[in-house]
């Protein structure tokens, strides 16, 4: 959705058209869910939180300003939503529960030995990911699947462009980390394997 569709679909919504709503949840429930889901790792609760992050962006429609993108509005809600959500099932196994292994797929080659590597390495930044706190899986989520800028992850997470910067930063060693030691084991194993 083109933030003039968005803007045009809320002015709407205001106007008293509250069946335009639908068509805001439609252009950003997948985004809503994801992201959702990528915090929480549980598809039920994202699906719940994804829920309430509309309930509440409806509830505060009068509250969108326009300056920024509705789009980045609603993550900042979402991601409030989990943070409370969080908060509220302080639980470890809430960090670390299952997640769609389909999210994080890059692209689907032709040549199925591709596939197969593709998938490989899917699998292990996928399971990499898990291994990060929600808050840092949820920028890493923003940054590089998302594609947002880092001002827009700023207003998101409220912090500024600068401390973005250097969570990132701090993210992408904490993940090199997890990485290494993950791949390691495999590498060995394949040596012994062959034999070298």
């Amino acid at each position: 959705m083109t933030k003039i569709n968005d803007l045009e679909s809320v002015k709407q919504i205001l106007d008293g058209d509250i069946q335009r709503f639908t068509h805001l949840v439609n252009g950003h429930k997948d985004m809503v869910f994801t992201l959702a889901l990528r915090m929480v790792k549980n598809k039920e609760e994202a699906e719940e939180i994804a829920q309430d992050s509309f309930i509440k962006a409806y509830n505060n429609l009068s509250r969108f300003k326009g300056d920024a993108k509705f789009s980045s509005w609603l993550y900042r809600i979402t991601y409030n939503t989990c943070l409370d959500w969080i908060k509220k099932n302080n639980k470890r196994n809430a960090l670390t529960g299952s997640i769609d292994k389909n999210i994080y797929y890059l692209s689907v080659p032709d040549d199925a030995s591709e596939k197969i590597e593709l998938e490989e390495q899917n699998n292990i930044i996928t399971e990499c990911l898990q291994r990060l706190p929600a808050a840092d899986s949820f920028l890493i989520s923003l940054y590089y699947y998302e594609e947002l800028s880092l001002h827009e992850i700023a207003t998101i997470v409220s912090s500024s462009v600068n401390n973005v910067k250097v969570r990132l930063f701090r993210i992408r060693k904490k993940l090199a980390g997890i990485l290494k030691v993950k791949l390691e084991p495999e590498i060995i194993e394949s040596y012994e394997r062959t034999g070298r």
